[in-house]
This record gives structure tokens, sequence and C-alpha cells, in this order.
């Protein structure tokens, strides 16, 4: 049973990478193609060519990171893939904090709430699963994989 159970929390695992992996290369590709006249419509309706820019650099980020969390996917060391959940909870986290200083210290709008919802989401099932019950357990990371998601 206890096998199972660790089993278990790896597909759980294998899920969340795959849910954050498509989700970061789609927004990546997004924020990479984004139309100018969207970026001047987030900007208040004034154009930035800096702020694009940065979303654009953004974009690229994400879609590496999403490459390489979809790839970690098949690693099976467990130390190697409970490091790549702590370093994604506390970015997603810091990310978090960050859009939320900017929705209480700049202007305020829906999309910062939508992207605080999100990065706390997948932020946090990153946590709950590295600190929760038995998430310190290496064998949780790194069974065999026998069905692929």
């Amino acid at each position: 049973m206890t096998g199972n159970h660790h089993l278990d929390q790896r597909r759980h695992l294998d899920f969340l990478f795959l849910f954050d992996a498509l989700f970061s290369v789609a927004f990546g590709a997004f924020a990479l193609l984004v139309p100018h006249g969207i970026v001047q419509e987030i900007g208040g309706g004034e154009y930035n060519h800096s702020a694009h820019e940065v979303l654009r650099l953004y974009g690229c980020l994400r879609v590496a990171v999403g490459w390489i969390i979809l790839h970690v996917r098949s690693v099976d060391d467990g130390r190697f893939r409970r490091t790549i959940c702590e370093a994604l909870f506390f970015c997603y986290l810091l990310q978090a904090i960050a859009v939320l200083r900017a929705q209480f210290t700049d202007r305020a709008n829906a999309i910062n709430w939508i992207a605080i919802l999100v990065l706390s989401v997948i932020g946090s099932g990153y946590g709950i699963f590295r600190f929760g019950s038995g998430g310190n357990m290496i064998k949780v990371y790194e069974l065999p994989q026998n069905n692929k998601i």
C-alpha cells in the first residue's frame, strides 16, 4: 500500500510538472507574440516599448522553463526532482508577492489579480507536494515510472 501511495504521489507531481510546463509554454508564446495594442491597453492607453520588451523577455524565460519542466518528468533522480519542487515553489511565491506589491503600489487592475491567483495556485501545488505529507521522502520523487501521464 505504501508503494502505491508513493507511486500516486509521483504521478501527481508528474501531472503538476505537465500542467506547469504547458501553462508556461502557452503563456510564454503569448507574451512573445502579444501585439502592441494589447500592451498599450494594459499600460493604460499608453504604449511603452520597454515594458513590451520586458514582457517578451519574460515570455522567452517562460518557454524555456516550460521546456525544462516538461523534460524533468522523465528524470528519476529524487534529489534533483525535490530541488526542482523547492525552486519552483519559491519562484512562484516570489512572483506572486511581486505582482501583489505592484497591485497595491501602482495601477491596480484585474490582470494582476489573475496573475496573483495563477502564480499562487501553481506555487501552492509545489509547496504542498514538497513540504506536505511525505514531501521529504526521496522515494516519492524517484520511483520508476511505468505509466506516463
